[in-house]
């Protein structure tokens, strides 16, 4: 059977993957993974993240998977004893030097996306240096990894759903050259979802895909090459005649391979991986549960595409949905979240009460019968349901316009401090 990995930023996101299916969890440690500007997991609390995992019957995976300079090595050298006295399943890394170490260690090995593998020979000697799985580079086709997949050694492993990077494999230096943020260090300020504006000085026009060479620097400057100039663009509308053409080009859409489980179940992948260890707990309650429901489906024998897996999905971010390089080289750009869905801050939970499955809540915004809502904590993870029924004192009420407390049933057990929000609709 094929894993379902899933990942998370914090104890709230870790729990909503384990109770909506995840077979496995990746998590990123403060220093050493590629999402430094998002909630990371302290060293001293990934024991409590792995028992919680084990107890579920799911394998936790420790990132460290930046680049690499010497002072990197030498500190990880007495980090990775703990990681592997934590029990933790196996570490995510890119770099060969962290290979050797975890070798002496005797810590398991699977190589990040960032070593861009994408050849049987390479998965061979990967073999040979003991590396137990290979993330394989994004950009292979289907039929690439079905031939890869049949022949290799070890296991592998590809994203079936979350953000593209516009790089090869995520090895991307824009933010760097800009900013002055190492993407490779976990740093990126993704400067590639903003608007960006093609100048033609002739005014006859640029597309993206443009073969010219082109310079790109800061958001107020243009630098001129070859009659193109280049710039980081704003919403506003294009100057009339100024032979611009403004848009996302450098941000592709999302990954989204729900239509296509049974496809990637039969090429023989041994791990199906979600992107999104940016993203808060309900979003990896959503995607998680939606592809655990596609995979088990076709596993069953009882495959039948859902219209409805898509959109749950389309309700959490998202940039729009896109194939990858699956079966074709992307072809549509993104603007920014296409979610149809968005939540609003309302409450927290102040007690339940279990024998009755009631939730007190401390409401600061308005909340009415039919509404949907989101309970989530480090503890709860995320739990999406409708209100059927809401009390105060004892009466049934239609709605409380905030500022007091109500009554909610609430099937599953939730804690005090867990935060509420309301799930609306978006309005374009």
């Amino acid at each position: 059977m094929v894993e379902l990995l899933a990942p998370a930023r914090d104890f709230a996101a870790l729990e909503s993957a384990l109770k909506n299916g995840a077979d496995a969890v990746y998590i990123g440690l403060e220093d050493y993974n590629m999402r430094a500007h998002t909630a990371n997991f302290a060293l001293n609390n990934l024991a409590d993240a792995v028992e919680r995992c084990h107890h579920q019957g799911a394998r936790l995976y420790v990132c460290t998977n930046t680049v690499m300079r010497d002072s990197d090595i030498n500190h990880l050298k007495t980090v990775l004893p703990k990681i592997k006295a934590s029990g933790a399943d196996a570490i995510i890394a890119s770099d060969l030097g962290v290979l050797k170490i975890a070798r002496e260690e005797d810590v398991d090995v699977h190589l990040s996306v960032q070593a861009n593998i994408s050849n049987l020979e390479s998965l061979k000697l990967l073999h040979e240096l003991g590396v137990k799985r290979v993330i394989l580079s994004r950009e292979l086709s289907l039929n690439e990894i079905k031939e890869l997949s049949s022949e290799s050694p070890i296991e592998v492993e590809v994203f079936i759903h979350g953000a593209m990077c516009l790089a090869i494999s995520g090895r991307c230096f824009l933010s760097s050259y800009l900013y002055q943020k190492n993407a490779n260090c976990g740093e990126c300020l993704q400067p590639c979802r903003k608007e960006w504006k093609l100048i033609c000085q002739d005014e006859n026009g640029v597309s993206p895909g443009s073969e010219e060479d082109n310079e790109i620097i800061d958001d107020n400057e243009i630098k001129e090459n070859n009659g193109i100039s280049v710039s980081l663009g704003n919403t506003q509308a294009n100057e009339p005649g100024d032979g611009g053409f403004k848009s996302h080009i450098l941000s592709p859409r999302d990954l989204c391979m729900v239509e296509h489980i049974g496809e990637l179940i039969d090429a023989g992948i041994s791990s199906f991986k979600i992107e999104g260890r940016a993203r808060p707990a309900d979003y990896v309650a959503t995607v998680t549960r939606v592809y655990r429901e596609a995979i088990d489906s076709y596993e069953n024998g009882e495959w039948k595409f859902q219209d409805r897996w898509l959109d749950e999905l389309k309700k959490v971010y998202n940039r729009g949905f896109d194939t990858g390089f699956y079966f074709q080289t992307p072809y549509k750009t993104s603007s920014y979240n296409q979610a149809t869905h968005s939540k609003q801050d309302i409450g927290e939970v102040v007690n339940y009460y279990s024998k009755v499955k009631a939730a007190e809540i401390r409401l600061w915004n308005p909340l009415e019968v039919g509404d949907e809502i989101i309970i989530q904590g480090p503890t709860t993870g995320s739990i999406i349901q409708k209100v059927k029924s809401m009390q105060i004192m004892g009466k049934n009420i239609e709605k409380s316009e905030g500022n007091e407390n109500v009554g909610i049933f609430v099937e599953d057990k939730v804690r005090p401090g867990d935060l509420v929000y309301r799930r609306v609709e978006r309005i374009e």
